[in-house]
């Protein structure tokens, strides 16, 4: 006979518990799966089936889908980086129009904080123009300090600029380094769901020792960005590797 108190729905909670750090939870989660399997050995006679069968060696590994792009997730979990404050952004396709009389410049809004150029199209056709060290012809231009000249050949034409740029007040950053083989940063994952219409029907996961060994993120045309994360886990040093709590 089925029990309300043993089924869960939706797809839950998951939190990630970095070895040094506080718990991080996955934001948005889509779905989550962990998948605990076995390699068998079989003893084989004379006969068409095997008289004996043995579990060899075992595997634990998890995937998780969640919408939010959180920096202490990918530094944090996947890459093991220290993230600090601020973060790049873009402005994509800023419109400006080269002036009609020199000096053909336009100083980027965020020229102040300028990191780097992305490129230059003529509004109009949306063709592409020549980056140069310095002194552009008609279809190039050259870049300083968020500075942008063009030649008296683009006077008074609509051009797109993009460009990357720093600010530090929100956000997080971290530099992906190329860390020895065999380094990778360790969490505890905590898997926790629920049956909402029953009160106390609750089950949940905790693996104590997990390393993630993919992350995918990948966009879609009228679709969200869901980034995947990978993990497997293994034994602690008590030679224990998780616990299930079921409501039954």
């Amino acid at each position: 006979m089925s029990n309300n108190t043993s089924i869960a729905f939706g797809a839950g909670i998951l939190i990630g518990t970095p070895a040094s750090g506080s718990p991080i939870q996955f934001g948005t989660l889509q779905d989550v799966s962990v998948d605990f399997s076995f390699s068998v050995k079989q003893l084989m006679g004379q006969f068409q089936f095997p008289i004996a069968a043995a579990r060899g060696a075992g595997k634990i590994s998890g995937k998780a889908k969640f919408a939010n792009l959180d920096g202490p997730v990918f530094n944090t979990i996947f890459f093991g980086n220290t993230s600090t404050a601020g973060q790049k952004l873009w402005s994509y396709n800023e419109g400006a129009t080269i002036p009609s009389s020199s000096p053909y410049t336009y100083s980027a809004a965020f020229a102040a904080s300028f990191d780097a150029d992305l490129g230059v199209t003529y509004a109009a056709s949306g063709l592409q123009l020549t980056r140069v060290a310095s002194a552009p012809t008609t279809g190039q231009y050259s870049v300083a300090a968020g500075v942008y000249t063009f030649s008296s050949g683009d006077a008074g034409k609509a051009v797109l600029v993009t460009y990357s740029y720093t600010q530090t007040t929100t956000g997080s950053k971290a530099v992906i380094n190329n860390k020895m083989m065999g380094v990778a940063p360790t969490f505890q994952i905590d898997f926790y769901d629920v049956n909402p219409n029953i009160g106390g029907a609750q089950w949940s996961l905790r693996l104590y020792s997990c390393i993630s060994t993919k992350l995918s993120l990948a966009s879609k045309l009228e679709d969200f960005t869901i980034p995947e994360l990978d993990f497997e886990a293994f034994a602690n040093a008590a030679n224990n590797l998780g616990e299930i709590n079921t409501a039954i």
